[in-house]
């Protein structure tokens, strides 16, 4: 049996706080690094992979991808410019499916 692990993924000033709670911290300088490197640790037995909502917003195809799969687990959280409201809306569209209506 795989030993699943937890990454944060996003931009290095926006990740690299995250170490000293012992997770993988995969920062990248591009999106299309962000987009290859979430490739990769979807391949690596990552179950959950924090994800920068400033990177997110321009990886569409990438998050649709993963949506209905079981791992990894995508959870958008904001970066170091702040929320965008993406992860937000991400979880009001999972609880509309999961309910059947809005109940937030």
């Amino acid at each position: 049996m795989p030993s699943y692990k937890i990454a944060v993924l996003g931009d290095r000033d926006s990740v690299l706080g995250f170490q000293t709670l012992g997770l993988t911290v995969r920062p990248a300088d591009t999106v299309e690094e962000a987009k290859t490197l979430l490739h990769t640790m979807a391949k690596e037995d990552y179950a959950v992979i924090y994800l920068t909502e400033q990177y997110a917003q321009y990886m569409g195809p990438e998050l649709e991808r993963y949506k209905d799969r079981l791992t990894p687990a995508i959870i958008l959280i904001p970066g170091k410019e702040g929320p965008l409201g993406i992860g937000m809306a991400q979880v009001k569209k999972s609880v509309e499916r999961a309910v059947g209506a809005d109940i937030l």
